[in-house]
């Protein structure tokens, strides 16, 4: 019950991965666009977007692609595959604590100008590391054979 193939675990975590991409892309940006309203025209609000994606790349090329890698990898390995199994569960339960841990972090930025460039930043940093990383999942035949 509940058997699938590993090409609908890779889409998963594709999805998963990009939509993760999109939803900090989205946060990060709603976060500068606040701190432009508390210091229009500062330079730092730009600075912050610029060095999150900056940071952002490096880890994605050095750090989330070869997490990606590792769990393509781990999805050919799969004997007999389940729906649910497009990621670990321990990373199911960083994910959560992730959502949670950014949720938290800006409530608290609201209305610091500071706070929000910082939150900004992080979002942006993480959104850039899994969209330059995403290219694991294009390459999947080049680094898994089938």
């Amino acid at each position: 019950m509940y058997h699938t193939s590993p090409r609908i675990l890779r889409i998963l975590a594709a999805i998963v991965w990009l939509g993760g991409s999109v939803v900090l892309t989205l946060k990060g940006g709603d976060l500068l666009a606040e701190a432009d309203t508390h210091r229009p025209g500062h330079p730092w609000t730009w600075y912050a977007g610029i060095l999150g994606i900056g940071i952002g790349s490096l880890k994605g090329i050095f750090i989330f692609y070869r997490i990606g890698k590792k769990n393509l990898r781990r999805i050919a390995s799969l004997s007999n595959p389940r729906i649910w199994q497009f990621y670990r569960p321990e990373f199911f339960l960083f994910l959560f604590c992730m959502i949670i841990l950014g949720i938290l972090l800006s409530r608290l930025a609201a209305g610091n100008y500071t706070f929000l460039i910082f939150v900004a930043a992080l979002d942006l940093s993480i959104a850039t590391s899994l969209l330059t990383s995403s290219v694991v999942f294009l390459r999947y035949r080049k680094i898994i054979p089938e």
